[in-house]
Order: structure tokens, then sequence, then C-alpha cells
């Protein structure tokens, strides 16, 4: 039966969808629609105002440097905390889009265990049990929706010092500092990932669709749902016909 969860979602992604659409040309899988992608740049922009925003009014010697692009330092500090709760709404909205990707399940355990293959490149294709998202990925996501979740509540002490008392205060800026830094990190982490480390991933957000032997190679059991084909024979014929093209 739908979850209330699941309509939402699926109201949303109908209304969106309606405004914009997602080419997938041949040898391409669609990976993420309109909606998807609506939500993660939102999610993306509102991060960044948020951390470039509270950057330039916690760090003095970066107070000359950013506050101007906000309109100085009374409008940067009044808009810094909308456009944390602009981060925290879109990232809540992309948690129950990806509700049903991100379940954490048995071969994303086998895939933490073997981590350390994945960063050496020990292997030329994922294990063919690596789904939508892998472990890591999951880990990831998880990890910055809890973080998420201590940088709004730590938020709110902050904006409203007067309500809270000191001490509160106190400890919520300690957690939302520590919240914050832990998301740069992983905000960095993740833009490498997505860049230099998997050449293809990023128009996954752009265009909306992978080829297919980026699917074959990152996300073997996701491909074979998607097509229902073999990716490791898949991956061997292009291979033997790489070979093929060279020696001819």
């Amino acid at each position: 039966m739908t979850t209330a969860v699941d309509r939402f979602d699926d109201e949303a992604r109908r209304r969106v969808e309606a405004h914009g659409r997602t080419t997938v040309h041949e040898g391409e899988l669609l990976r993420h629609p309109v909606y998807t992608r609506l939500l993660h740049w939102s999610v993306a922009i509102f991060f960044l105002l948020a951390f470039f925003s509270g950057f330039a009014v916690y760090t003095p010697w970066l107070y000359r440097a950013f506050t101007p692009i906000f309109g100085g330092g009374p409008m940067t500090r009044l808009l810094h905390p909308w456009f944390s709760l602009g981060f925290v709404l879109f990232f809540a909205l992309q948690i129950l889009n990806w509700a049903n990707p991100m379940r954490w399940t048995r071969a994303d355990s086998r895939w933490m265990k073997r981590i350390k293959a994945y960063v050496a490149y020990e292997e030329a294709l994922e294990p063919d049990d690596v789904g939508f998202f892998n472990g890591g990925q999951k880990m990831y996501f998880w990890t910055i929706a809890v973080c998420a979740l201590i940088f709004f509540i730590s938020g709110l002490p902050m904006w409203f010092p007067r309500t809270f008392g000191r001490l509160v205060v106190a400890v919520s800026y300690v957690l939302h500092d520590i919240s914050a830094l832990l998301m740069l990190v992983g905000f960095i982490v993740h833009l490498y990932e997505s860049t230099a480390q998997q050449p293809g991933t990023f128009q996954a957000m752009t265009r909306g669709s992978v080829s297919k032997r980026w699917a074959w190679t990152h996300h073997p059991a996701w491909y074979r749902d998607a097509t229902g084909r073999d990716p490791r024979a898949d991956y061997e014929r292009a291979l033997a016909a790489e070979s093929d093209r060279r020696e001819g």
C-alpha cells in the first residue's frame, strides 16, 4: 500500500516534471529526474549561502570579504538563519525523495567492509550487489541528515537567545559549529567523488542521465534492474569490442 510519504513525493515529482524534462540519449540511462535534481541543487545552493553567511558573521577575518555579498553585516546576520532554514527544508524533502533507495541493506554492510579496496581502485567493477546507492553514499547521506538536524536544533537558541538562556545558547554554538564543519568536510568529499574520482557522475545531477558504462561499473545491481542485462557480461563485451578496435 502506498504510504503518505510516497504519495507526497509522487505528487511533488509530477508537478515539477510538468515544467521540465530529461533527455536520455542512446547508450544512457535515466539516473535522476527533474524533481530530484531540483532538490539536490536547492540543498547545495542554500548550504553554500548558509555556510558563507555564517562564516562571515562568525569569523572576523572573513567579515569584510563576505558580508558585502549579502548587503553588509546586519543583513548577513538577518539572512543567515533563513538560508539555514532553506537548507534544512530542502534536505528534508530530499530525505523523503530518497527514503527507499537510501535504506540500509546487507549489501551496504558488505560494501563498507571493502571500503579500502574501493578507495584504492583495486577492482574495475563494483560488487554485483551494489544498487542505486552504495554503502558509502548512504553513510554520507545519513551523516549529513543527522548533522542537519543538530544544525537546525542548535540554531534555534542562537536565533532566539533570550528565550533559551545563556547556557543553552553557549552549548548550541559549539554543536552548531561542529555540525557545520562536518557538513563542510562532507561537501568537499562529495564534490571530489562526483567529479574527479568518478568521471561521468556529475552529469547525473545536471542532465539527469548517465552512460550505461558508468552504470555497470559503479552500480551493477541497479544496472541489472534498469536494463535486465548482466552488468559483468556487458562490461566484458565492451572490453572485447575496444580490444578489437585497437587491433583493427
